[in-house]
């Protein structure tokens, strides 16, 4: 039996089925995402700690720190509610199919942004509500609503918010922030646009039609690809630092070295094919998209391993 558009939809007569409506309220947090910021926010504890944290410590950081970055995100849905509209691989999203309302998701954002921050205060400390606040706001303001449709080098300094849980966990462990701490955050702010340019290079078509000036919109494959080189040294320098300024045992210099040299194979392959004049699926450029997201896992999950071996 063939089912009605509105069940396909998740909605019954009109009303939207609480397990669907739940779910688009998850969305709207963008918990993929998450999950990747709160890979880079668990290690750096176990660094600061050296050692095992408190678990209890652990769980508020990671609630707090999903509940300020889902509201980021969901009030990053709300402006771009316009554009997701225009863009196939956006055209899911809870809004845009109108499973939450623009005026809820803007309740619901802020809900989440206020929450977090007191959460994060009274359970953590100030300093760490102070930063992830501050990266809520960076990515709302400065990235969604001043850079994102203005610079094809948004993506440079509006990957600064997703840095910024980095610092949070440091600040949860130690109530302060160190050159560690900061060798850390350099090394996701250099990841973020080599992370993001490959896969925006795959949907350019997408950020063409809803006007937002993205490198690859603006830049040819090659000129996209000489900035992804440049960058993945940075990262790779930048990762190395942190032997001498943590400090660290054997192993993290080892698997850091490693783990960067795969990295530049890639970030060079993909330059050689753009020179090649390679383009479409001969460009292979999700390769070192998929790649960057296990290279910062297991970077992460050394530095946590490192610190309870000394």
């Amino acid at each position: 039996m063939k089912s009605h558009p509105a069940e396909a939809a998740g909605v019954v007569f009109g009303q939207p089925r609480l397990a669907a409506r739940v779910g688009a309220f998850v969305a709207l947090t963008k918990p993929r995402i998450i999950e990747l910021l709160l890979l880079s926010t668990i290690p750096v504890m176990f660094a600061a700690q050296r050692g095992v944290p408190d678990v209890l410590l652990v769980v508020y950081v990671v609630a707090g720190g999903y509940f300020s970055a889902g509201g980021a995100n969901a009030l990053n849905m709300y402006i771009d509610r316009d554009i997701d509209a225009v863009m196939s691989r956006t055209a899911g999203r809870p809004i845009v199919t109108g499973m939450v309302s623009p005026r809820e998701a803007l309740v619901f954002g802020i809900t989440l942004a206020v929450g977090s921050t007191v959460w994060l205060g009274l359970l953590v400390n100030t300093l760490s509500a102070a930063l992830a606040l501050m990266g809520l706001l960076f990515y709302v303001f400065v990235y969604t609503l001043g850079l994102k449709r203005r610079t094809a080098q948004n993506i440079v300094w509006g990957g600064l918010a997703g840095c910024v849980p980095v610092l949070v966990g440091w600040a949860a462990v130690t109530n302060s922030l160190s050159w560690s701490a900061l060798v850390l955050f350099l090394v996701v702010f250099f990841w973020t646009p080599p992370h993001y340019w490959p896969l925006s290079m795959k949907v350019r078509e997408d950020y063409r039609k809803a006007g937002v000036p993205m490198l690859p919109v603006t830049e040819g494959d090659l000129a996209v690809a000489r900035q992804i080189v440049v960058y993945s040294w940075a990262m790779v320098a930048v990762s190395l630092l942190f032997w001498p300024v943590a400090p660290t045992t054997w192993l993290y210099p080892i698997a850091a070295a490693l783990l960067g040299a795969v990295w530049l194979r890639e970030a060079h392959g993909l330059y050689a094919r753009a020179k090649a004049g390679l383009a479409g699926a001969d460009l292979r450029e999700m390769r070192l998209f998929h790649w960057s997201i296990t290279y910062l896992t297991l970077l992460f999950v050394v530095v946590a391993v490192d610190s309870l071996l000394q």
